[in-house]
């Protein structure tokens, strides 16, 4: 039977704090958070956004390359209902990262002080 470490516990808080924090009715739609996703992950690479580092972006990354990779940890075909559990830690990790990031992405491009370019106007 699988245990709920400290690590999986986190994953389940910050999915289900993300979810309920989702369902308000200002909150950002899956379609504006994946919108946001290439401007935030941009952000974060080049320093235009310090809320995510470049080692939480590798994270990321490396939780999405773990869950469409062949090769797994604990593999599936031997055994089967524990080999999808490191994978469903890894979504919910995933989805609640994803949840959460974009929101504060898109709070901080909303209250982000506008630059402006004497020669073309206000930059949106």
């Amino acid at each position: 039977m699988a245990t709920f470490g400290p690590r999986r516990l986190a994953a389940f808080t910050a999915l289900w704090r993300a979810v309920t924090q989702g369902r308000r009715p200002d909150a950002p739609g899956i379609g504006d958070r994946l919108s946001a996703l290439p401007r935030m992950v941009t952000g974060a690479v080049s320093g235009r956004y310090p809320e995510l580092g470049r080692g939480r972006v590798a994270m990321l990354a490396l939780g999405l390359a773990y869950l469409v990779s062949p090769v797994d940890l604990v593999p599936e075909l031997f055994l089967s209902v524990l080999g999808l559990a490191d994978d469903a830690v890894v979504a919910l990790w995933l989805g609640g990262t994803f949840l959460t990031e974009t929101d504060r992405f898109l709070e901080w491009e909303r209250t982000r002080p506008a630059v402006t370019d004497r020669r073309t106007g206000p930059a949106r």
